[in-house]
Protein backbone atom coordinates (compact mmCIF):
# COMPACT_ATOMS: atom_id res chain seq x y z
CA UNK A 1 0.00 0.00 0.00
CA UNK A 2 1.36 3.42 -0.99
CA UNK A 3 2.26 5.90 1.72
CA UNK A 4 0.55 8.66 -0.30
CA UNK A 5 -2.05 7.97 -2.98
CA UNK A 6 -3.30 11.00 -4.93
CA UNK A 7 -6.33 10.47 -7.18
CA UNK A 8 -7.87 13.03 -9.55
CA UNK A 9 -6.56 16.07 -7.68
CA UNK A 10 -8.05 19.27 -9.10
CA UNK A 11 -7.51 22.87 -7.99
CA UNK A 12 -9.66 25.68 -9.40
CA UNK A 13 -9.07 29.36 -8.71
CA UNK A 14 -12.18 31.50 -9.05
CA UNK A 15 -11.84 35.23 -9.63
CA UNK A 16 -12.94 37.12 -12.74
CA UNK A 17 -12.75 33.77 -14.51
CA UNK A 18 -12.13 30.20 -13.44
CA UNK A 19 -8.61 28.85 -13.87
CA UNK A 20 -8.02 25.11 -13.45
CA UNK A 21 -4.42 25.10 -12.21
CA UNK A 22 -4.44 21.37 -11.47
CA UNK A 23 -6.74 19.08 -13.44
CA UNK A 24 -7.05 15.42 -12.51
CA UNK A 25 -3.52 14.72 -11.26
CA UNK A 26 -2.95 11.19 -9.95
CA UNK A 27 0.22 9.60 -8.59
CA UNK A 28 1.43 7.57 -5.63
CA UNK A 29 4.50 7.57 -3.39
CA UNK A 30 5.80 4.54 -1.53
CA UNK A 31 7.87 4.68 1.65
CA UNK A 32 11.48 5.46 0.78
CA UNK A 33 10.64 6.33 -2.84
CA UNK A 34 11.67 9.54 -4.62
CA UNK A 35 8.99 10.76 -7.04
CA UNK A 36 9.59 13.69 -9.38
CA UNK A 37 7.02 16.26 -10.52
CA UNK A 38 8.51 17.93 -13.60
CA UNK A 39 7.43 20.77 -15.86
CA UNK A 40 7.82 24.43 -16.74
CA UNK A 41 6.69 27.24 -14.46
CA UNK A 42 2.90 27.43 -14.56
CA UNK A 43 2.33 23.69 -15.04
CA UNK A 44 0.81 23.18 -11.57
CA UNK A 45 3.67 21.54 -9.69
CA UNK A 46 3.80 23.85 -6.67
CA UNK A 47 0.01 24.22 -6.51
CA UNK A 48 -0.24 20.43 -6.35
CA UNK A 49 2.11 20.22 -3.37
CA UNK A 50 0.53 23.12 -1.48
CA UNK A 51 -2.95 21.69 -1.98
CA UNK A 52 -1.86 18.33 -0.55
CA UNK A 53 -0.89 19.86 2.80
CA UNK A 54 -3.57 22.55 2.96
CA UNK A 55 -1.30 25.57 2.45
CA UNK A 56 -3.03 27.21 -0.51
CA UNK A 57 -4.33 30.69 0.43
CA UNK A 58 -8.10 30.53 0.98
CA UNK A 59 -8.13 26.78 0.28
CA UNK A 60 -11.63 25.26 0.16
CA UNK A 61 -13.38 28.63 0.03
CA UNK A 62 -15.44 30.23 -2.72
CA UNK A 63 -12.22 31.45 -4.32
CA UNK A 64 -10.19 28.22 -4.25
CA UNK A 65 -11.83 24.84 -4.81
CA UNK A 66 -9.89 21.60 -4.24
CA UNK A 67 -11.33 18.26 -5.38
CA UNK A 68 -10.13 14.66 -5.54
CA UNK A 69 -8.47 12.45 -2.93
CA UNK A 70 -5.03 12.42 -1.33
CA UNK A 71 -4.81 9.51 1.11
CA UNK A 72 -1.80 9.59 3.43
CA UNK A 73 -1.53 6.52 5.65
CA UNK A 74 -5.32 6.07 5.54
CA UNK A 75 -6.20 9.76 6.05
CA UNK A 76 -7.60 11.85 3.20
CA UNK A 77 -5.60 15.06 3.51
CA UNK A 78 -8.09 16.99 1.37
CA UNK A 79 -10.91 16.25 3.83
CA UNK A 80 -8.93 16.69 7.05
CA UNK A 81 -9.72 19.63 9.32
CA UNK A 82 -7.25 22.45 9.98
CA UNK A 83 -6.18 21.12 13.39
CA UNK A 84 -5.37 17.67 12.01
CA UNK A 85 -3.31 19.18 9.20
CA UNK A 86 -1.38 21.36 11.67
CA UNK A 87 -0.49 18.24 13.66
CA UNK A 88 0.64 16.41 10.51
CA UNK A 89 2.65 19.25 8.96
CA UNK A 90 6.19 19.21 10.30
CA UNK A 91 5.74 15.88 12.08
CA UNK A 92 4.54 13.43 9.41
CA UNK A 93 4.85 15.58 6.27
CA UNK A 94 7.38 18.38 5.85
CA UNK A 95 8.16 20.77 3.01
CA UNK A 96 11.33 22.46 1.78
CA UNK A 97 10.40 25.68 0.01
CA UNK A 98 12.04 27.18 -3.04
CA UNK A 99 13.37 30.45 -1.62
CA UNK A 100 14.93 30.12 1.85
CA UNK A 101 15.37 33.88 2.26
CA UNK A 102 11.61 34.49 2.07
CA UNK A 103 10.73 31.25 3.90
CA UNK A 104 12.80 31.99 7.01
CA UNK A 105 11.73 34.68 9.48
CA UNK A 106 14.33 37.48 9.13
CA UNK A 107 14.01 38.68 12.75
CA UNK A 108 14.25 35.30 14.49
CA UNK A 109 17.57 33.46 15.02
CA UNK A 110 18.08 30.26 13.04
CA UNK A 111 18.25 28.17 16.21
CA UNK A 112 14.83 29.29 17.39
CA UNK A 113 13.29 28.50 14.01
CA UNK A 114 14.80 25.01 13.87
CA UNK A 115 14.01 24.13 17.49
CA UNK A 116 10.44 25.45 17.32
CA UNK A 117 9.20 22.39 15.43
CA UNK A 118 10.78 20.09 18.03
CA UNK A 119 9.04 21.88 20.88
CA UNK A 120 5.72 21.86 19.00
CA UNK A 121 5.68 18.28 17.71
CA UNK A 122 8.08 16.35 19.96
CA UNK A 123 7.39 18.10 23.27
CA UNK A 124 11.06 18.81 23.98
CA UNK A 125 12.13 21.49 26.41
CA UNK A 126 13.80 24.57 24.97
CA UNK A 127 17.25 23.41 26.10
CA UNK A 128 16.76 19.92 24.66
CA UNK A 129 15.40 21.38 21.42
CA UNK A 130 18.40 23.71 21.11
CA UNK A 131 20.84 20.81 21.56
CA UNK A 132 18.96 18.82 18.95
CA UNK A 133 18.91 21.84 16.60
CA UNK A 134 22.71 22.08 16.81
CA UNK A 135 22.94 18.38 15.92
CA UNK A 136 20.64 18.92 12.95
CA UNK A 137 22.66 21.86 11.64
CA UNK A 138 25.78 19.74 11.92
CA UNK A 139 24.06 16.86 10.12
CA UNK A 140 23.12 19.03 7.13
CA UNK A 141 26.68 20.31 6.81
CA UNK A 142 26.59 23.74 8.46
CA UNK A 143 29.97 24.41 10.14
CA UNK A 144 30.20 25.67 13.72
CA UNK A 145 26.51 24.88 14.37
CA UNK A 146 26.37 26.27 17.92
CA UNK A 147 27.38 29.71 16.67
CA UNK A 148 25.01 29.51 13.70
CA UNK A 149 22.09 28.87 16.05
CA UNK A 150 22.31 32.48 17.21
CA UNK A 151 22.70 34.01 13.78
CA UNK A 152 19.92 35.46 11.63
CA UNK A 153 19.05 34.36 8.07
CA UNK A 154 20.76 37.36 6.45
CA UNK A 155 24.05 36.32 8.08
CA UNK A 156 24.06 32.99 6.23
CA UNK A 157 24.91 32.29 2.61
CA UNK A 158 22.22 31.04 0.23
CA UNK A 159 23.46 27.47 0.51
CA UNK A 160 23.51 27.62 4.32
CA UNK A 161 19.99 29.06 4.43
CA UNK A 162 18.78 26.18 2.28
CA UNK A 163 20.54 23.72 4.58
CA UNK A 164 18.84 25.36 7.57
CA UNK A 165 15.46 24.88 5.87
CA UNK A 166 16.30 21.23 5.28
CA UNK A 167 17.26 20.87 8.95
CA UNK A 168 13.87 22.29 9.95
CA UNK A 169 12.09 19.93 7.56
CA UNK A 170 13.80 16.74 8.77
CA UNK A 171 13.86 17.67 12.47
CA UNK A 172 10.98 15.35 13.35
CA UNK A 173 12.01 12.67 10.84
CA UNK A 174 8.84 13.01 8.73
CA UNK A 175 7.63 10.08 6.67
CA UNK A 176 7.09 12.27 3.60
CA UNK A 177 9.24 15.20 2.50
CA UNK A 178 8.17 17.61 -0.26
CA UNK A 179 10.99 19.60 -1.87
CA UNK A 180 9.76 22.48 -4.05
CA UNK A 181 12.68 23.32 -6.37
CA UNK A 182 15.14 23.48 -3.46
CA UNK A 183 18.16 24.19 -5.70
CA UNK A 184 16.75 26.85 -8.05
CA UNK A 185 18.46 29.90 -6.52
CA UNK A 186 21.80 28.19 -5.87
CA UNK A 187 24.95 27.92 -7.96
CA UNK A 188 25.84 24.60 -9.59
CA UNK A 189 28.31 23.48 -6.92
CA UNK A 190 25.90 24.16 -4.05
CA UNK A 191 23.08 22.50 -6.02
CA UNK A 192 25.08 19.29 -6.20
CA UNK A 193 25.81 19.41 -2.46
CA UNK A 194 22.13 19.94 -1.58
CA UNK A 195 21.01 17.08 -3.83
CA UNK A 196 23.62 14.77 -2.33
CA UNK A 197 22.41 15.78 1.14
CA UNK A 198 18.80 14.94 0.22
CA UNK A 199 19.93 11.56 -1.10
CA UNK A 200 21.67 10.80 2.19
CA UNK A 201 18.68 11.87 4.30
CA UNK A 202 16.24 9.77 2.27
CA UNK A 203 18.54 6.75 2.43
CA UNK A 204 19.31 7.04 6.15
CA UNK A 205 15.79 7.82 7.39
CA UNK A 206 13.73 5.87 4.82
CA UNK A 207 11.79 9.05 4.08
CA UNK A 208 9.64 9.30 0.95
CA UNK A 209 10.41 12.37 -1.16
CA UNK A 210 8.42 14.34 -3.72
CA UNK A 211 10.92 16.36 -5.76
CA UNK A 212 9.37 19.30 -7.62
CA UNK A 213 11.66 20.64 -10.33
CA UNK A 214 11.98 21.90 -13.88
CA UNK A 215 15.51 20.50 -14.11
CA UNK A 216 15.66 17.06 -15.72
CA UNK A 217 19.27 16.79 -14.59
CA UNK A 218 18.00 16.75 -10.99
CA UNK A 219 15.48 14.06 -11.94
CA UNK A 220 18.14 11.89 -13.58
CA UNK A 221 20.32 11.92 -10.48
CA UNK A 222 17.72 11.60 -7.74
CA UNK A 223 14.26 10.30 -8.68
CA UNK A 224 12.97 6.72 -8.89
CA UNK A 225 9.88 7.64 -10.91
CA UNK A 226 8.77 10.76 -12.76
CA UNK A 227 5.48 12.53 -13.50
CA UNK A 228 5.70 15.15 -16.25
CA UNK A 229 3.08 17.89 -15.79
CA UNK A 230 1.76 20.27 -18.40
CA UNK A 231 -1.11 22.73 -17.89
CA UNK A 232 -2.17 21.01 -14.69
CA UNK A 233 -2.22 17.46 -16.04
CA UNK A 234 0.15 14.52 -15.93
CA UNK A 235 1.13 14.02 -19.58
CA UNK A 236 3.67 11.25 -18.99
CA UNK A 237 4.46 8.99 -16.05
CA UNK A 238 7.23 6.40 -15.88
CA UNK A 239 10.25 5.16 -14.02
CA UNK A 240 13.35 7.31 -14.37
CA UNK A 241 15.22 4.98 -16.72
CA UNK A 242 12.30 4.26 -19.12
CA UNK A 243 11.46 7.97 -19.32
CA UNK A 244 14.97 9.00 -20.36
CA UNK A 245 15.52 5.97 -22.60
CA UNK A 246 12.18 6.15 -24.42
CA UNK A 247 10.19 9.38 -23.92
CA UNK A 248 6.78 9.20 -25.58
CA UNK A 249 4.95 12.51 -25.12
CA UNK A 250 6.17 15.35 -27.40
CA UNK A 251 6.45 17.68 -24.39
CA UNK A 252 8.80 15.29 -22.58
CA UNK A 253 10.83 14.92 -25.77
CA UNK A 254 10.98 18.72 -26.06
CA UNK A 255 12.21 19.08 -22.48
CA UNK A 256 14.96 16.54 -23.09
CA UNK A 257 15.97 18.10 -26.41
CA UNK A 258 16.34 21.52 -24.79
CA UNK A 259 19.10 20.30 -22.45
CA UNK A 260 22.70 21.11 -23.49
CA UNK A 261 24.73 17.97 -24.21
CA UNK A 262 28.45 17.46 -23.65
CA UNK A 263 28.72 15.12 -26.66
CA UNK A 264 27.56 17.78 -29.15
CA UNK A 265 29.85 20.02 -31.17
CA UNK A 266 30.73 23.40 -29.72
CA UNK A 267 28.31 26.01 -31.04
CA UNK A 268 25.49 23.50 -31.60
CA UNK A 269 22.09 25.16 -31.16
CA UNK A 270 19.59 24.01 -28.58
CA UNK A 271 16.12 22.93 -29.67
CA UNK A 272 13.64 25.17 -27.80
CA UNK A 273 9.94 24.51 -27.27
CA UNK A 274 8.17 27.38 -28.99
CA UNK A 275 5.59 29.50 -27.18
CA UNK A 276 4.70 29.31 -23.50
CA UNK A 277 2.29 27.56 -21.17
CA UNK A 278 -1.22 28.80 -21.84
CA UNK A 279 -3.93 29.61 -19.30
CA UNK A 280 -5.67 26.50 -18.03
CA UNK A 281 -9.32 27.32 -18.60
CA UNK A 282 -12.00 24.71 -17.90
CA UNK A 283 -13.61 25.39 -21.29
CA UNK A 284 -10.39 24.96 -23.29
CA UNK A 285 -10.79 21.99 -25.62
CA UNK A 286 -8.24 19.53 -26.91
CA UNK A 287 -4.68 18.88 -25.83
CA UNK A 288 -3.25 21.90 -23.98
CA UNK A 289 0.17 21.33 -25.58
CA UNK A 290 -1.15 21.23 -29.17
CA UNK A 291 -0.45 24.97 -29.93
CA UNK A 292 3.26 24.32 -29.25
CA UNK A 293 3.49 20.79 -30.67
CA UNK A 294 5.03 19.90 -34.05
CA UNK A 295 3.09 16.63 -34.07
CA UNK A 296 -0.36 18.16 -33.53
CA UNK A 297 -3.14 16.73 -35.73
CA UNK A 298 -6.87 17.39 -35.97
CA UNK A 299 -7.58 14.66 -33.41
CA UNK A 300 -5.54 16.59 -30.83
CA UNK A 301 -8.13 19.39 -30.92
CA UNK A 302 -11.16 17.13 -30.53
CA UNK A 303 -10.87 16.73 -26.77
CA UNK A 304 -8.44 16.17 -23.89
CA UNK A 305 -6.51 12.94 -24.62
CA UNK A 306 -6.83 10.15 -22.03
CA UNK A 307 -3.89 8.77 -20.08
CA UNK A 308 -2.84 5.58 -21.87
CA UNK A 309 -0.56 2.75 -20.79
CA UNK A 310 2.41 1.89 -22.95
CA UNK A 311 2.34 -1.79 -23.91
CA UNK A 312 5.09 -4.33 -24.40
CA UNK A 313 4.95 -7.52 -26.47
CA UNK A 314 4.93 -10.55 -24.16
CA UNK A 315 4.38 -13.41 -26.65
CA UNK A 316 5.05 -14.41 -30.21
CA UNK A 317 1.98 -12.65 -31.56
CA UNK A 318 1.37 -8.96 -32.11
CA UNK A 319 -2.25 -8.68 -30.97
CA UNK A 320 -3.50 -6.95 -27.85
CA UNK A 321 -3.58 -10.27 -25.98
CA UNK A 322 0.18 -10.56 -26.42
CA UNK A 323 0.86 -7.21 -24.78
CA UNK A 324 0.77 -5.91 -21.23
CA UNK A 325 1.18 -2.51 -19.53
CA UNK A 326 4.72 -1.62 -18.45
CA UNK A 327 3.98 1.25 -16.06
CA UNK A 328 4.81 3.91 -18.65
CA UNK A 329 1.72 6.06 -19.20
CA UNK A 330 1.28 8.98 -21.58
CA UNK A 331 -1.45 11.41 -22.64
CA UNK A 332 -1.12 11.82 -26.42
CA UNK A 333 -2.94 10.67 -29.58
CA UNK A 334 0.11 11.13 -31.84
CA UNK A 335 3.13 10.25 -29.67
CA UNK A 336 6.76 10.37 -30.69
CA UNK A 337 6.99 6.58 -30.69
CA UNK A 338 3.97 4.35 -31.17
CA UNK A 339 3.93 1.90 -28.25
Amino acid sequence: MALLDVQDLAVTFKADREVRAVDGVSFSVDAGEVVGLVGESGCGKSVTSLALIGLLPQQNTKRVQVDGKAVFDGLDLLRADARTLRDIRGREIAMIFQDPLSSLNPVVPIGVQVSEVLVRHRGLSKDEAERRAAELLDRVGIPDPKRRLREYPHQLSGGMRQRALIAMAVACRPRLLIADEPTTALDVTIQAQILELLKELVHEDGTALIMITHDLGVVAGLCDSVNVLYSGRVVESAGRHPLFARPIHPYTVGLLNSIPRLDEDRGALLTPIRGSVRDVLPWASGCAFSPRCDRAIDECLAGPPPLLDSLVVTGAGHGLRDREPVGHAYRCVNPEERP
